[in-house]
């Protein structure tokens, strides 16, 4: 699916947990066809959340070194934990992204989920998972674990 089909919006201000929320803009059912399998839909612990940074469109800052916030951006990625593939993946600023971890370690549910990904099809239907783990990787594919919301006794 194309990034451009989707709109990501952060908002660590929510009273329960914070929330990102996408709205996808694509093809009618192209989106509910990626969240449904063949026992039906998937549930939030059999998708995968994780952030990437990218290097920004000159790929580095005014000294060359690329380490500027500003220089970068970044891809949100939903996959199947069970079978690797992929679900969507939308552009995220990086700030968006900090400001959710640095809120979500602030919160703990019940279920032990920290945040919410609420996505919202075409036709408006709204599908919400409650997720404890986010992980964020730098351009090279390296985990940033601070950065990272990573639960407690989670060995990776």
């Amino acid at each position: 699916m194309r990034r451009d089909y989707f709109d990501a919006n952060v908002d660590d201000d929510e009273q329960d947990r914070p929330v990102i929320a996408i709205a996808f803009d694509g093809p009618d059912g192209l989106l509910s066809e990626r969240l449904e399998t063949e026992d039906g839909p998937l549930e939030s612990s059999e998708i995968d959340v994780t952030y990437r940074l990218t290097n920004g469109e000159n790929g580095t800052d005014e000294n060359g070194t690329g380490d500027d916030e500003t220089t970068r951006g970044g891809v949100l990625s939903v996959a199947n934990r069970l079978t690797g593939e992929f679900v969507l993946e939308v552009r995220v600023d990086p700030g968006a992204v900090s400001d959710l971890v640095r809120a979500s370690k602030e919160t703990d549910g019940e279920d032990g989920s920290r945040y919410r990904l609420r996505l919202v099809d075409a036709e408006g239907n709204s599908t919400v998972y409650d997720k404890g783990t986010l992980l964020v990787y730098d351009a090279d594919g390296s985990l940033l674990r601070q950065r990272s919301l990573i639960p407690g006794g989670v060995e990776l």
